[in-house]
């Protein structure tokens, strides 16, 4: 305790241990199932908290963990220090330079706002409230990827504490091991403090979502394999099987239904989009048809995705084609389970102009399955299910995206899965150069 509360004194945020007032709210984030239980929580509040943090969990042998929002909650911190950055919230936007500074605590909702004052957009994910700096870092699968690339493609500067306690702004110049390794690797070889990356001229889109009844969802699976074998990177799509549950705030053509959910996201002109999205809307009547012309500001409404934290897990593959199987696959997984398929490909595909570690870029799909976790529970009742759904997809399966790895699916052996072999040799290498003492190892870890 002495050391914990030197510590306390000599930060601008909190320390928290376990039985403080506070403790279980700052360790909690969207992910329910699963959360840290630290020996010690430094909620920071700004670079300097965290190089205190860093120093002091070195000079103790205490391994670190890092949060920001907690969607992608890496395995549990228990017994070592979770650094939460959620106060660093500082955005600011270069219209000129087209670039977005931010802190590790912004989420995506507050960068989206920002830039579209400007005519501009992110490559941000379907979520308004999860991290950027986490996602990005992670490689991010966002709404605009296919025309644009992985979110991770367009970061020019890194703000970095590393495991000497020192920081360092990491560019391509400064160090390119480094910027290479943070881009993909995530929280294994520092706590990042704030990420400066380009923004799109990207102000409206043609967007939304067609809802389709439980009668009609082979017919949408089968009419989605083949439309995104056809459509430009312009369009970045995905269809999800949702049982949306007969509960308030859910939209009355869908309470109590198991529905297929086709996301549309064109980064082009709303008269080619309407062209291109008609062969969907032709398979069956839409219960739902949101899709428009539309501000980028109201991005957050494509995918409609729960606010509220949750407790789930997951299992996806990234897979080169979308054969006949995979969609037989997701059609067995039955109405118990969220399945999700994503689009990826098109700028995806291409190297970025300098390079990174963000691995599997001739996937062209990401097929998921998602299962909440009843209070009370855990997710041995319906891993089986989702072992069988993955196993199904062998044949095709290319590997994994370190952001679709959840909690107790972050192994070792699961994060490997993520990166080219040789691009995690190199990570591996780095890792003992870096952080010889293996401190960051609680985060998507890296061995």
């Amino acid at each position: 305790m002495k050391d914990h509360q030197e510590l306390a004194d000599r930060i601008a945020g909190a320390v928290l241990v376990p039985g403080d007032e506070g403790y279980d709210a700052e360790r909690s984030g969207f992910q329910l199932h699963g959360q840290h239980r630290p020996d010690v929580i430094v909620a920071a509040a700004g670079v300097e908290d965290v190089r205190e943090a860093v120093a002091s969990a070195a000079a103790h042998g205490t391994p670190i963990a890092v949060q920001a929002t907690g969607h992608g909650l890496p395995r549990g911190a228990d017994g070592g220090m979770l650094i939460t950055t959620g106060r660093m919230d500082g955005v600011r936007i270069d219209a000129a330079a087209r670039t977005a500074r931010v802190e590790a605590g912004v989420r995506w909702g507050a960068v989206v706002a920002a830039a579209a004052d400007h005519g501009l957009a992110p490559v941000n994910g379907s979520s308004p409230t999860v991290g950027a700096v986490s996602y990005t870092l992670g490689g991010g699968v966002g709404l605009l990827s296919r025309r644009f690339g992985f979110a991770a493609d367009h970061v020019r500067a890194i703000d970095v504490v590393t495991a000497d306690g020192e920081f360092r702004h990491v560019t391509a110049e400064s160090d390119p091991d480094l910027f290479w390794a943070l881009r993909g690797g995530r929280a294994n070889f520092g706590v990042v403090t704030a990420l400066e990356f380009d923004l799109m001229p990207v102000e409206r889109i043609y967007g939304g979502g067609l809802y389709f009844d439980t009668g009609h969802i082979p017919a949408v699976l089968d009419a989605y394999r083949a439309w995104t074998a056809t459509v430009p990177e312009e369009m970045t799509s995905s269809v999800a099987l949702v049982p949306f549950p007969d509960a308030p705030g859910v939209p009355e053509p869908l309470g109590g239904r198991y529905a297929a959910h086709v996301r549309i996201i064109h980064a082009g002109d709303a008269a080619t989009g309407e062209r291109l999205v008609e062969p969907l809307r032709a398979v069956a009547p839409r219960l739902i048809d949101t899709v428009r012309d539309m501000p980028y500001a109201e991005c957050a409404t494509i995918h409609a995705e729960p606010p509220f934290p949750m407790a789930y897990h997951s299992a996806h593959a990234l897979v080169g084609e979308l054969d006949p199987a995979i969609v037989a696959a997701a059609l067995d997984a039955g109405e118990r389970f969220i399945v999700e398929i994503r689009h990826l490909g098109g700028a995806m595909s291409r190297p970025p102009a300098v390079p990174n570690a963000v691995g599997h870029r001739d996937a062209r799909y990401l097929a998921a399955v998602l299962s909440p976790i009843l209070p009370g529970h855990g997710p041995e009742a319906t891993r089986p299910a989702h072992e069988a759904f993955i196993d199904a997809l062998a044949p095709w399966d290319l590997g994994r995206h370190v952001n679709f790895l959840y909690g107790d699916d972050a192994t070792e052996a699961e994060v490997r899965r993520a990166y080219e072999p040789a691009d995690h040799e190199r990570l591996v290498t780095l890792k003992a150069k870096l952080d010889p003492s293996d401190l960051f190892r609680l985060n998507h870890h890296i061995a």
